[in-house]
C-alpha cells in the first residue's frame, strides 16, 4: 500500500479518545462501563453516531457486537480492527476504548485514501465494538468474539446471567441493542490495545507484536458450609464457609511458589458471599479463580495440586467444596505472517518494536481461532491496567493509530488472507513455521 499522509488530524482522534473517556468517569479518572449498563449504552450510541456521520453502516449482531463497514468491494468479506468499549468495574478508560477508537479513525484513513486515489482494495474493511469482553458483569469475558469465532454457542451466552439475575439478552434489550443484523464475514482481523504490563516501558520500545497468548485456566469454586448465628453459636459448632474459603484464596495465591518465579500467576477476583449478614456465619462462599502460564503443563500441574489442598480444606472444616473446571483457554500462536507485517509497519513509521506474549486474553486471541490475526500493544506507563490509575500516554496513543492504519491498509489490498478449508483457516505456526490447523 502506497504511503500516505494521515487525513484525519491526530489531535481530532486525540479529543474524541478522551471525549469518550467521560462517559461513565469516575472520581479518579477511571470509568465504569460495564457491558449493556446505561453507560456501555451511551459509548455505543457514540460510535454510531461517529461511524454513520462519516459514511459507515453500522450492523449490530444476536450477541450484541457492533460492526461499522465500509464497502469497497459487493460481496467481498471483510477485515476487521477493533476492540471493546466496556469497562471493568472502576476501570481504565485506555484499555478497549483505545483499540476501537484508533479503528475507527484507522478505517476512516483507509477510506479517504482510496477515495482520493488509492488503488480498490480487494477486500472491505470495518471497525467492530465487541460485547462484554471484560467479563466484569457476565461471565465468561472475551464473550462476543468467541461467539462469532464460533467458540461459544449464542444461546448459551444470551441465557448467562449477572448477579442480579439479569440475562445477557435482556441486558442487551433494555439498551437497544439486541442486534438482528447479519455481522460482517471476516477474511483477517488486527488490533492494537495498551499492553496492561511494564515490558514496552521498561525497554523504551514503542510498539509490541504479540507472537503468543498464555493457556488459562478457570475454576469455578463452590464453598458449602452452615448459616448460624455469630454470637450464639459456639465456635466448634461452627461450619462457616468464609473461613475455609479464605484459606482456599490463599491456597491459590500460594500455589504460584510451586514454580519457577513468574512462570505462573493466580488470582481469585470475584466472591460472593451467602448470607453477608453481619450477625450470621457465612453458608455459602462462591469464587472463581485464574490460573495462567505460558507452558499448559504449568497450569495443569498447578490445577492438581490445588484440587489436593481444596480436598485438605474441606475434610480440616467439615464441609463441602465443588470445584468444576471453567473457561479453559488453549495457548494459541498468532500466524508468523502477521507478526512480519507489523514489523514492517512499525519499521515504516520509523519506530521500534517486539516481540512477546500476552498473558492476558483479548478479542484477538479468539479471532485467531477463526482468521489470521494481528496483534499489537502500545506501552502503559508502569504497567499498570483494570484499574483507574491505568495510563498511556498521547504521543503513544497517536503512534498506534499509525501503525494500525498501515497494517489495516495491507490487510485490505490482501496480505495475511488465510487459506481456506471449510471453517477452518490455514496459517504458518510461529513455532515450526510449518502449515497447521488450529
Amino acid at each position: 500500500m502506497p504511503e500516505t499522509p494521515a487525513s484525519s488530524s491526530d489531535a481530532t482522534f486525540l479529543a474524541d479518545f478522551h471525549r469518550v473517556a467521560t462517559i461513565g468517569a469516575t472520581d479518579n479518572n477511571g470509568v465504569d462501563r460495564q457491558a449493556a449498563t446505561p453507560e456501555d449504552a451511551q459509548t455505543r450510541d457514540w460510535m454510531r453516531t461517529w461511524a454513520q456521520s462519516h459514511g459507515f453502516e453500522v450492523r449490530v449482531d444476536a450477541i450484541g457486537n457492533m460492526f461499522a463497514c465500509l464497502e469497497f468491494v459487493p460481496n467481498a468479506p471483510y477485515v476487521l480492527i477493533g476492540s471493546h468499549l466496556d469497562s471493568q468495574p472502576l476501570g481504565g478508560r485506555f484499555d478497549g476504548a483505545y483499540g476501537v477508537i484508533a479503528a475507527l479513525f484507522a478505517a476512516l484513513r483507509i477510506k479517504e485514501d482510496v477515495a482520493e486515489a488509492g488503488p480498490t482494495p480487494k477486500y472491505n474493511l470495518a471497525v467492530v465494538n465487541w460485547f462484554n469482553e471484560e467479563g466484569g458483569r457476565f461471565a465468561p469475558s472475551i464473550m462476543g468474539s468467541s461467539v462469532y469465532a464460533g467458540l461459544f454457542d449464542l444461546e448459551e451466552m444470551l441465557a448467562v446471567r449477572d448477579l442480579e439475575g439479569t440475562s445477557v439478552a435482556e441486558a442487551l434489550s433494555a439498551i437497544g441493542c439486541a442486534g438482528t443484523d447479519t455481522p460482517p464475514e471476516a477474511i483477517s482481523y488486527a488490533e492494537i490495545h495498551i499492553e496492561q504490563g511494564r515490558i514496552l516501558e521498561r525497554e523504551a520500545t514503542d510498539i509490541g507484536v504479540v507472537e503468543s497468548s498464555w493457556y488459562t485456566q478457570k475454576l469455578d469454586i463452590d464453598v458449602i458450609g452452615e448459616q448460624s448465628h455469630t454470637g450464639a453459636t459456639a465456635m466448634a459448632d461452627r461450619h462457616d464457609a468464609l473461613v475455609s474459603g479464605a484459606k482456599v484464596v490463599l491456597a491459590v495465591h500460594d500455589v504460584t511458589n510451586e514454580f519457577a518465579e513468574e512462570a505462573l500467576v493466580s488470582s481469585v477476583g470475584q466472591h460472593v458471599v451467602e448470607p453477608n449478614s453481619p450477625i450470621v456465619v457465612p453458608r455459602r462462599v462462591h469464587m472463581v479463580a485464574d490460573l495462567r502460564s505460558s507452558d499448559p503443563e504449568i497450569v495443569r500441574a498447578a490445577r492438581e495440586i490445588l484440587l489436593r489442598r481444596i480436598d485438605d480444606i474441606a475434610r480440616g472444616h467439615d464441609i463441602t467444596i465443588n470445584v468444576e473446571d471453567f473457561d479453559i483457554r488453549e495457548k494459541r500462536f498468532f500466524p508468523e505472517a502477521g507478526v512480519e507485517l507489523a514489523e514492517k509497519a512499525v519499521a515504516n513509521e520509523g519506530l521500534t518494536i517486539r516481540r512477546l506474549e500476552t498473558m492476558a486474553g483479548h478479542d484477538s486471541v479468539a479471532m485467531n481461532a477463526r482468521v489470521p490475526a494481528v496483534m499489537m500493544f502500545v506501552p502503559s506507563v508502569d504497567g499498570v491496567s483494570h484499574c483507574e490509575r491505568e495510563f498511556t500516554t498521547d504521543e503513544d496513543m497517536v503512534r498506534g493509530v499509525g501503525v494500525l492504519t498501515r497494517v489495516a491498509g495491507e490487510l485490505v489490498h490482501g496480505e495475511l488472507a488465510g487459506e481456506r478449508d471449510g471453517e477452518v483457516w490455514v496459517g504458518r505456526s510461529v513455532r515450526t513455521g510449518e502449515k497447521a490447523q488450529r
